[in-house]
């Protein structure tokens, strides 16, 4: 990658300055090249004669200076200029420039890929919501969010594998077989009240008959524990495949569904509780046994088994850390929660070092709340049931595609707005419409270079030239930057900027450089530029999860 080129290029000058007395001999601070806001100033800059000047005193624009003397000569650098108060900025050659245009076209699918020296095996557990109900529209904001990250870290080079933990054990379990249990008894025309802690939402009803369709004597001469056991298994299977469903129609898939309930019958919650015991980090008090995390920094300890001896959801969750890191020994494991998860994060990240874990190998994203709005209106139930708006409902109007984009386009930690009117707009002003008409956009013009027997295989890109041209070759070589820069900060919304930069780019360059012309030297050698982009935003959609249209 270039940024890499750069900062060895800059790691040998000052060795060279250090070497002939321009600089003293002390440990280089970390070199870090960036892009500047203003295109004047060149395409990278590095602002390293200022940490430099801080350590040793001397003018940061005379350092500035040096360190350009001594930069070796490089086929893909054309211009090295120190400024004011202490930086250095680097113009890429135009020629060499150009010429990517055929490294990305000989790439192809693998352009982004960048093989970065920290990757390893990324575990990447989403979603995970309790199995007792349907998904509803903030939950597919976390699929989104877990699946375009396993994208972006396998085009990083780690060994990805994406999760649904299913909390088919415990108190939310026991309260869903209740509930339907009172509805069978309802279905059956008895009076039964649902219980306090019971799922009231209409779904239940519809499940019951669901399972009974056909079947209207299968229970009727069961002991009721068999009744409310044999109906709780069946509606948990219904509800995970309806899960299942709705999560492909956003194209959302894992490649494990891993039940909660098999920690306790693989020995894991045993084996982490006695991990966690010889560490000194259980404790008995007020007939429970708690877990010590005022040892690790946290404020209060937290209860892991209960006076009656069941495990809290704590208890479980760590057993299920443990059979992450230590049964199966992924080098980082990254869990995408819902905001109300956000104060059981320190005390997981406690559980995990008492355990013998680097903290660090284990990242949190919380995924806060999703407004459902249409225009100016507030949108608060559905239309169909008068309950919670579902997941499935939202894709089904305003299709897969606006989904992953929206609920990719702000940071993980800032509550969004939603707009389903925006989603389904079919002009500029819908940044989906807007990136996927540039890539229809593209295909035209491909196509209708098919039309007139135009083969560009031979064109020659030491003809592009022009400041349109360049420009929009310099934006597609950022994609490996963006995949590097999502890998190291979790934060796959710069996609959805960098998918629009593209675009307008795009969309500039095909205004004022005509493609197919007279000139059938230049047109070749633009219809490769057009290809490149072709490939270059075909990656960067497919890396959200999004559909390339060749038509719109």
């Amino acid at each position: 990658m270039l940024k890499r080129t750069l900062i060895d290029l800059l790691t040998q000058a000052a060795a060279e300055a250090q070497r002939t007395g321009k600089l003293p001999s002390i440990t280089l601070p970390k070199i870090v090249i960036e892009r500047p806001q203003n295109t004047e100033h060149g395409d990278y800059a590095s602002s390293l004669p200022l940490k430099l000047a801080r350590v040793t005193r001397l003018n940061p624009l005379t350092i500035a200076n040096d360190l350009v003397s001594f930069i070796a000569p490089n086929p893909k650098v054309g211009q090295v200029v120190a400024t004011a108060p202490g930086f250095i900025n680097f113009t890429l050659k135009s020629d060499w420039l150009a010429r990517q245009v055929e490294v990305i076209l000989k790439a192809d699918e693998t352009h982004d890929n960048t093989k970065l020296e920290t990757a390893g095996r990324v575990q990447i557990e989403f979603v995970s919501v309790n199995p007792t109900g349907p998904l509803h529209v903030g939950h597919g904001r976390g699929a989104i969010l877990g699946s375009t990250l396993a994208n972006v870290f396998a085009a990083a080079g780690y060994r990805v594998e994406k999760e649904y933990y299913i909390n088919d054990a415990g108190n939310q379990i026991d309260a869903f077989y209740r509930s339907l249990y009172t509805r069978y008894q309802q279905y059956l025309g008895e009076v039964a009240e649902m219980p306090e802690d019971g799922y009231l939402g209409d779904y239940m009803v519809d499940l019951v008959r669901e399972i009974m369709a056909g079947n209207d004597d299968r229970f009727r001469h069961l002991p009721k524990p068999e009744i409310a056991s044999g109906l709780g298994k069946l509606g948990l299977e219904k509800i995970i495949g309806q899960i299942k469903a709705d999560l492909e129609l956003l194209g959302v898939s894992f490649d494990v569904w891993f039940s909660e309930q098999s920690l306790h019958e693989g020995g894991q919650y045993q084996e982490a509780l006695s991990r966690l015991q010889q560490g000194g980090y259980l404790s008995e008090k007020e007939g429970a046994t708690w877990f010590v995390s005022t040892a690790l920094g946290e404020d209060k300890d937290n209860v892991v088994i209960r006076s009656d001896g069941s495990p809290t959801y704590f208890a479980t969750d760590i057993a299920y850390h443990y059979d992450k890191f230590l049964k199966r020994k992924f080098d980082t494991v990254i869990n995408i929660w819902g905001a109300d998860h956000l104060g059981h994060v320190s005390r997981m990240k406690a559980a995990v070092a008492a355990m013998g874990i680097d903290p660090e190998q284990f990242k949190v994203i919380t995924s806060q709340m999703v407004t459902l709005r249409r225009g100016g209106e507030l949108v608060r139930v559905s239309k169909r049931s008068g309950d919670i708006i579902t997941l499935r409902e939202l894709v089904e109007e305003v299709g897969a595609d606006a989904c992953r984009f929206f609920f990719l386009s702000r940071t993980a930690d800032s509550q969004m707005d939603f707009d389903l009117e925006l989603a389904k707009k079919q002009s500029a002003d819908n940044p989906v419409y807007y990136v996927q008409y540039a890539y229809a956009r593209i295909t035209s013009i491909l196509r209708l270079a098919r039309e007139r027997g135009i083969n560009y295989e031979n064109g020659d890109v030491s003809l592009l030239t022009t400041e349109p041209e360049l420009t929009l070759i310099r934006k597609m070589l950022l994609l490996p930057e963006i995949v590097e820069l999502i890998a190291n900060t979790l934060e796959p919304h710069h996609l959805t900027y960098y998918a629009q930069d593209l675009a307008t780019v795009f969309h500039r360059f095909y205004k004022q450089c005509r493609v197919v012309s007279s000139n059938k030297a230049l047109s070749k050698a633009r219809l490769k530029l057009v290809e490149a982009a072709k490939t270059v935003l075909s990656r960067t959609l497919h890396l959200m999860g999004m559909t390339a249209p060749e038509k719109m």
